[in-house]
């Protein structure tokens, strides 16, 4: 019983501040409840596909290609390689994080990883195009470089960061 307690804790301690909510403030607990399980059906739509993609690439993609295309000594190339794949998909970031993992299993950089992820979350080719539209050149300009440059930033030091963590 304690192994499942200790397992499950999020999502036990997720459905007791529901419950309270659905008890103390009915009215957020409902939009809570409602949310959560929209939530779950889009997951559980699109999580399939994301698997099954997962499992190609297991199958199709070479380890020593992945290291090689994406690993610690991949240079501007891997982080060119890494960027193009995070900005091309239109999907939840969620389905990037299981891509990503996969990646991490087959050596590719932490770095690289960042860029993929961080590309993915805010540099999607879909979405600049909106934002263009709504924002303008040159705002978007100015936000993608920033972004693109935190994410270079943020990179590094995660690279510094788990390298001295695994030495």
């Amino acid at each position: 019983m304690n192994e499942i307690m200790k397992r499950f804790k999020a999502p036990i301690i997720l459905g007791l501040i529901i419950l309270g909510l659905k008890v103390f403030i009915p009215e957020t607990g409902d939009r809570t409840l409602s949310v959560i399980i929209d939530y779950a059906k889009e997951m559980a739509i699109i999580m399939p596909a994301v698997f099954l993609l997962m499992g190609f690439m297991e199958v199709w993609i070479d380890k020593n290609k992945i290291k090689k295309w994406l690993g610690s000594k991949s240079g501007l190339k891997g982080a060119l390689i890494a960027f193009i794949l995070g900005t091309l998909p239109t999907g939840p970031l969620y389905a990037a994080f299981p891509m990503a993992s996969s990646l991490l299993k087959k050596d590719a950089s932490i770095f690289n990883i960042v860029i993929f992820l961080g590309a993915w979350a805010a540099l999607k080719i879909p979405q600049l195009m909106v934002e263009i539209k709504f924002l303008g050149l040159p705002f978007t300009a100015l936000r993608f470089i920033l972004t693109l440059t935190g994410l270079i930033l943020i990179g590094c030091i995660m690279n510094l960061a788990f390298r001295k963590k695994t030495t």
